[in-house]
Formats: C-alpha cells, sequence, structure tokens
C-alpha cells in the first residue's frame, strides 16, 4: 500500500511538472522578424506592447528604419529624402519613434516619427545629427549632433524647446544615448578635460562623471525609469570592456561569460533586469540578461528550447520597460540571415495566494508545482516563484499552506 501511494504521488508530481513546463513553454515565444527584402535586420528598441523598431536592408540593399508589430509586421519608416535611415529609441506605447535619416542632400539627420510623418529634429550648428533615445511619452527625445564647431555633442530636444546643447565633461565632444521616462535624465558618453571619454548622467543641468572601472574609457547607453539605475561599458584596469551597473554613485561590474569582454545596453524601467552581449570562451558573441540573483546567462542556454537549427541570439540590444520582451539581432537558421528577433520571455512575476496554476483553487496541484521547484532561482520561475523573490523556497510553499482549499 505505502509503495503504490509513493508510486501515486511520484507519478502525481510528474504530471504536475509537466502541466507547469507546459505552461512556461506557452508564455515565451522567440520570433524572428524577417527583412524589408534584403539579406539582414537588427532590432534597437521594443515596447511594453512588443511594438519593435530598428534597421533593415530593403530590395534595393538599402537600410531603411522599421517599425515592427504581430499584426502589421515589418513597415518601412522611409527617410528625410535620402536613401537611409535607422530607428533606435521607441516611447513606451510604440506611437513614437526617433532615430537618424538622410535627408536629400545625403547628410545624416535626427528624427522623430509618429503617425506616418518623419520629422528632422535639425543640429546644433552642424550638417548632421541623430537620435538615440525618446522619454516614455514621446515628448524628449536625445542624441547626438554637430556644433557649428565640427564637434557632435549631447542634445536634448522638445517640441517647444527645440534642440539643446547638454554640453560636455570638459572635453570638446559627446552624446546622448538614453533618457529616463520623464525626460528629465539624460546619460550617454562625452569626453572629459583630458579628452577621455567617461560614461555621464545629466539632471537639473548639471553632467555627473560616472567614472570607470580601472580603465580609461566608459559610455551610458541604458536608464531606468527614475533615472536612478545606469548600464553601459567601461573598461577595466586591464583595459577590457565589461558591462556595468551604476547606482548611487557605485559603479558595479556585472562580469562575463568567460574571460572575455562583454557589454551593456539597456535596463528595464526597475533597474533590475540588464541586457548586452558578452563574448563567450570562444570568443562568439552571445546575448545576456543579468538579475542580481542569477548573475549573467546566456540568452542561448536559458532559451534553448525556442532555437532551432543551430539558430544563434548574437546581441541583445533592448528589453522592454516591463522586462518581458528582449530584442536585438542573430542567426536565424531557416533563413540563413542576420535578423532582428524579438524574445517573449512571458509575463513577469506577480505575487499570489498560493494559486500556481490560476484555476481559482488553492490545492495538491499548487502545492506539488511548488514542491517540485524548491530551490530553483532566477528571474523567470513563473508562479511558482509565489512571493516574487527569484527562489523558490519554503517561504513560497507557506503561504500556498496558509491558502490552502481556498477557492476550491
Amino acid at each position: 500500500m505505502k509503495h503504490w501511494a509513493q508510486n501515486g504521488l511520484r507519478a502525481l508530481t510528474s504530471a504536475c511538472a509537466l502541466s507547469m513546463m507546459a505552461t512556461v513553454a506557452w508564455s515565451q515565444s522567440l520570433t524572428w522578424l524577417g527583412t524589408l527584402g534584403g539579406s539582414q535586420s537588427w532590432a534597437y528598441g521594443v515596447s511594453d506592447n512588443a511594438v519593435v523598431i530598428g534597421v533593415a536592408q530593403n530590395v534595393a540593399g538599402q537600410w531603411r528604419a522599421f517599425r515592427w508589430t504581430a499584426e502589421d509586421g515589418m513597415q518601412d519608416l522611409g527617410t528625410l529624402g535620402g536613401g537611409h535611415s535607422a530607428a533606435w529609441g521607441v516611447s513606451a506605447d510604440g506611437a513614437v519613434v526617433v532615430g537618424r535619416a538622410h535627408d536629400a542632400a545625403g547628410y545624416e539627420r535626427a528624427f522623430r516619427w509618429e503617425n506616418g510623418v518623419m520629422q528632422d529634429l535639425g543640429t546644433l550648428g552642424g550638417r548632421e545629427s541623430f537620435a538615440s533615445g525618446v522619454s516614455a511619452d514621446g515628448a524628449v527625445v536625445v542624441g547626438g549632433a554637430i556644433n557649428a564647431a565640427g564637434y557632435y555633442r549631447a542634445f536634448r530636444w522638445t517640441a517647444s524647446g527645440g534642440m539643446q546643447d547638454l554640453g560636455t565633461l570638459g572635453g570638446s565632444s559627446g552624446w546622448a544615448l538614453g533618457v529616463s521616462a520623464d525626460g528629465t535624465v539624460v546619460v550617454g558618453g562625452a569626453q572629459n578635460a583630458a579628452g577621455r571619454w567617461r560614461a555621464f548622467r545629466r539632471q537639473n543641468g548639471v553632467m555627473q562623471d560616472l567614472g570607470t572601472l580601472g580603465g580609461n574609457w566608459s559610455e551610458a547607453s541604458g536608464v531606468s525609469a527614475d533615472g536612478a539605475v545606469l548600464v553601459g561599458g567601461a573598461w577595466n584596469a586591464s583595459g577590457q570592456e565589461r558591462a556595468f551597473r551604476w547606482q548611487n554613485g557605485v559603479m558595479q561590474d556585472l562580469g562575463a561569460l568567460s574571460t572575455n569582454p562583454s557589454t551593456a545596453r539597456d535596463v528595464s524601467a526597475d533597474g533590475t533586469v540588464v541586457v548586452g552581449w558578452a563574448h563567450n570562451a570562444a570568443w562568439q558573441e552571445r546575448a545576456f540578461r543579468w538579475t542580481a540573483s542569477g548573475g549573467m546567462e546566456d540568452l542561448n542556454i536559458t532559451y534553448a528550447h525556442l532555437l532551432t537549427n543551430g539558430s544563434v541570439l548574437f546581441w541583445a540590444t533592448a528589453i522592454s520597460p516591463d522586462g518581458r520582451y528582449i530584442v536585438g539581432y542573430g542567426r536565424n537558421a531557416a533563413t540563413g540571415r542576420l535578423e532582428a528577433f524579438l524574445l517573449d520571455t512571458g509575463p513577469r512575476c506577480t505575487t499570489h495566494n498560493g494559486d500556481v496554476d490560476a484555476n481559482g483553487c488553492v490545492d495538491d496541484a499548487d502545492l506539488l508545482a511548488v514542491l517540485f521547484a524548491i530551490g530553483n532561482s532566477g528571474s523567470n520561475l513563473g508562479r511558482v516563484d509565489v512571493n516574487c523573490d527569484e527562489v523558490v523556497d519554503d517561504a513560497d510553499l507557506l503561504i500556498v499552506l496558509f491558502h490552502f482549499r481556498n477557492g476550491c
């Protein structure tokens, strides 16, 4: 009788585990976005509602800014009269896109696109500019523009104020690469008085040098919604580039996938999830995701079940504000092309009362699901992480037990 009961428990546990794994697999997906008729595409931004922006080749081999949705596919956003364009930033709702485009004279200009209209944002007195980031509501645009003296300078643009030169750290050049959700904090890279490039954070008219990891170079490329957390790349004392996360005056080395270089490109709105790329031990570029609990993980390993026929995720360039969607570029083995990708990692954790399978009843199936997952950790555990602390442990089990039979 005891043997029968143990076998029955094992069977039930296995069935529950399979059910949970099926739920996780169902909520995750990898979509290759194709091209505009050419041979390559790259994704550089993604909104909370999975609108993806980037650059793709058309049938004539021209690079064009695109906006992609699941409903309409990849849309060519056009140019400012020239042959090429690229999209580098998108608002939280996907309605506003910013980037660079050639005008009729062949010069590169920062643009803001909305409702089918591409607007030239001008320059700071020179001939060229580019836009690289936009606030959550699409009202504030940041990037780099050449001034009358011929130097690139970081800028902040609004419809009412136009393009504002944000200055440097004492040197001649700089550019902005990211902006907080409300548009008040701008981040990027600028030269100091010694001509060294340094990551900066600018707020209330003050540009702060974030330092390095011991080397002579750094650059910030992403910022959290409140402007408190910055990510990017910096040289360490050995002159090797490493991904960093900066908060409260401290620049943290996020490590690497081996002893080789890494760089961070973007961070979720709450500042907890960082994405970028790193070289593995074989010096192959691989997309990564970093969290405090899980460290730096190779997305090709974490989501191996979504990669078929030898497809590879090379770079992760952006993450949606809510942390669910990751975009970048890789090799789509099915087409043999370098293509933009959209990785849906599934809904981020939401605390609940122990109803793991969300059927309205806290019962044996929920209890067994948590028991089977005890000891697992990471940012993508799903509902078995009942209290959302990125580890399945006794605390999650106690919540299920406390609410056991509720709703049944």
